[in-house]
């Protein structure tokens, strides 16, 4: 058994750090499509995500995200649609537990221009369809209700 230095230790036992989140999506042929991105250091599937802003809301952090990392701009519902947990890599050996709040955020524009278009990928998914492509049990979760009740997006779901 390997024995935990003090550093381990206070990563290990440490409460889980808040992030936030944004689902961006959008109707297409009458469905829900939500847009993935890949993460920059395994290329993984994720959701637009990152630490809270100096002087903005979780809410108003997690439209920044997916600004900076999609290029997304759109209508974000002010109260989160669920939680979910995950471990973020410091690095080889040392991780903090990290609880997403997530956020819907309609999306009203797919810009080809944005801070980290040299760093990610970005596909759209129905949201049956992301859930098997995100490693975080919780986010698979939340993908899956999304498919069975569009609605808890929270907007009118009609087709645009």
């Amino acid at each position: 058994m390997k024995r935990m230095d003090s550093a381990d230790f206070l990563v290990a036992t440490a409460p889980a750090r808040t992030q936030c989140g944004a689902v961006c999506w959008r109707m297409h042929r009458g469905h829900i499509e939500v847009l993935l991105i890949t993460s920059r250091d395994t290329g993984r599937w994720v959701i637009p995500k990152g630490w809270p802003i100096d002087g903005l809301d979780l809410a108003a952090s997690a439209e920044r995200e997916a600004w900076e990392e999609a290029g997304v701009r759109g209508h974000l519902l002010a109260d989160p649609i669920g939680l979910y947990g995950y471990d973020k890599a410091l690095g080889p050996t040392a991780s903090v537990p990290c609880a997403v709040s997530v956020y819907a955020l309609r999306v009203a524009e797919l810009a080809p221009k944005f801070p980290e278009r040299k760093q990610r990928r970005r596909k759209w998914f129905s949201a049956a369809k992301a859930s098997r492509k995100v490693a975080e049990p919780d986010l698979r979760a939340l993908f899956q209700s999304l498919a069975e009740a569009p609605d808890r997006l929270g907007a009118p779901v009609a087709p645009d």
